[in-house]
């Protein structure tokens, strides 16, 4: 990311006529005064301690995070074009993202005082305190190392920004029906219906002889270990197979 998106945060501030606080606080930023720096939804905190201060002090920047309606539309957007999607994906933050969230009547970063409110347990005034002009320095230099720091404070994580996008440029696959089974030939109802022991089936459209005896149940009796329909089969095998009944043709 490049100074020319997080200028105009920085100028937000600077434009408080407070030039010897902001250049203290950027001072203290390039120092490394500012320690633990934390961004989450909708809030920023770090320890700063000065070359001056006895003990390290508590600054907060807050700014509304957008809400599911609104980062829905945003993402909606974002996926229509390929290289939004690929530079975040690269973690670089796109240029000219800041029209997609205007588009929308949004901005990325506040841009006036009204969007944040601020707070120092130094208690100092006038505020913004040299410490919140160091966090503001040091905050607009870790949205430059990483760009997904302004979105987590907007309300959306890496992982969350990134996985919307891609399901949105990735519509989920449509699974293919399965094709029709291909119509049983002839030799299919053959093997079917086929006799036991191999025996050839009925012509199709024949009642099978046997097929009585598979229809009731079978009597307690058995004869040398053989139930009595195995017993009467081989007779009804040897049947003549009952003629197909046609209905008659209408009139």
């Amino acid at each position: 990311m490049t100074e020319r998106f997080s200028g105009p945060f920085v100028a937000m501030f600077e434009a408080l006529r407070m030039a010897p606080t902001f250049a203290r606080g950027r001072r203290d930023a390039r120092a490394g005064h500012v320690r633990n720096l934390s961004i989450s939804s909708s809030l920023v905190i770090a320890q700063v301690r000065g070359p001056d201060d006895a003990r390290p002090f508590r600054a907060r920047i807050a700014v509304r995070a957008f809400g599911a309606a609104e980062w829905a539309r945003v993402e909606a957007a974002l996926a229509t074009q390929a290289r939004y999607t690929a530079d975040l994906l690269a973690g670089r933050m796109p240029p000219g993202i800041e029209t997609v969230f205007q588009a929308e009547g949004l901005t990325l970063l506040p841009l006036s005082l009204d969007e944040v409110a601020l707070d120092c347990t130094c208690e100092r005034w006038p505020m913004p305190c040299v410490h919140l002009a160091a966090t503001c320095y040091a905050l607009a230099e870790s949205f430059e190392t990483d760009p997904f720091g302004v979105f987590a404070w907007r309300g959306r994580s890496r992982e969350e920004l990134l996985t919307q996008l891609t399901e949105l440029r990735v519509p989920a696959a449509e699974t293919p029906s399965a094709p029709p089974p291909a119509d049983a030939t002839l030799g299919d109802f053959a093997d079917f219906w086929g006799a036991p022991g191999g025996d050839p089936a009925p012509p199709l459209g024949a009642a099978r002889p046997d097929l009585l005896l598979d229809q009731l149940d079978a009597p307690p009796l058995r004869y040398a270990g053989r139930t009595l329909p195995e017993i009467l089969r081989p007779a009804y095998l040897v049947l003549p197979p009952e003629p197909a009944q046609h209905e008659d043709p209408a009139p």
